[in-house]
């Protein structure tokens, strides 16, 4: 990160005033040790570096939460235009290189956001399908099989290999080849599902978008989400026209009796890929006294 940082003000040369990192994992005591990445980020150093008092490390979904005081209407993609509680509690899920989850709750007069680490929850299958797909990852992983594991873009290649390879589909040279070549394998899957090119590609982007919409649902039920569900992170805009048609809220809503209140609430796509940034920036920025304390959503449920 320190590298990082250096780049940056080799290119922005100026006096920082305030700094706040997102990032990817759970912070504890100025530190975060990445789950996905081999990175280990220290607040004391960073303020070192930047010469600051302090530097504010957060979850990256915490800044993403932050992040979407800062959108404009036309930064959200809908996929359920439920009206909502104004003042209801905000879920954001946001699924990219791994699974992150975090919520805002109106204390009254704005919202308190907070993270969480609810992708790495256990996977709980629903049918016998998503069964036998948690028993062919217990296979090849064993140990503890998360909601991230399969609602991510590694978790769609993860869904991909398990249909190939317990026959649901036939894997053709070319798009073998294809990812072959392309270190993101998820991308080249997602990309032939959209455009009809392979079924097998077309039924594991099926399954991401069910399960996807599933754990969303949980999430909603877990945090009271009646403001709204955000979904965030690098899938969601990739795949937006799956994610509009009617498998998404038929597995979000799935959840017997209280498939009413999920009816209920709005669910929208983040399309800005700055908003992570924008709200670690809005962030620091309040901690600072820069902003006024406390900045409300205006209309995020409406």
């Amino acid at each position: 990160m320190g590298e990082i940082v250096s780049l940056f003000l080799t290119q922005h040369p100026s006096r920082v005033e305030c700094a706040a990192f997102g990032i990817a994992g759970p912070v504890r005591l100025g530190r975060v040790d990445a789950p996905n990445l081999p990175w280990g980020v220290e607040a004391n150093p960073l303020a070192a570096q930047l010469e600051l008092d302090d530097a504010l490390l957060l979850n990256d979904l915490e800044a993403n939460t932050y992040g979407i005081a800062a959108l404009k209407p036309e930064d959200f993609g809908m996929i359920n235009p439920a009206s909502g509680d104004p003042h209801g509690n905000i879920g954001v899920i946001s699924a990219g290189t791994g699974l992150g989850e975090s919520g805002a709750i109106w204390s009254g007069k704005h919202y308190h956001v907070f993270a969480s680490e609810g992708g790495h929850t256990s996977f709980a299958p629903q049918n016998e399908l998503e069964t036998e797909l948690l028993l062919y990852l217990l296979s090849r992983q064993g140990g503890h099989i998360s909601w991230e594991r399969v609602v991510s873009g590694p978790g769609l290649y993860n869904i991909y290999q398990f249909l190939r390879d317990t026959g649901r589909g036939h894997e053709e040279s070319w798009l073998r080849q294809e990812m072959q070549a392309d270190l993101q394998p998820s991308v080249v899957i997602a990309r032939a599902g959209l455009n009809g090119s392979s079924e097998l590609c077309n039924q594991a982007l099926d399954l991401l978008v069910w399960l996807y919409a599933a754990e969303a649902g949980n999430w909603a039920l877990k945090i009271m989400a009646t403001g709204g569900i955000f979904l965030g992170g690098g899938v969601a805009p990739r795949i937006i026209s799956r994610l509009q048609s009617p498998n998404f809220m038929a597995s979000f809503t799935n959840k017997g009796r209280m498939s009413y209140l999920l009816k209920s609430i709005p669910v929208r796509i983040i399309l800005n890929d700055q908003a992570a940034l924008l709200g670690a920036a809005l962030y620091a920025g309040m901690q600072a006294g820069l902003y006024a304390l406390p900045i409300p959503w205006q209309g995020m449920a409406g």
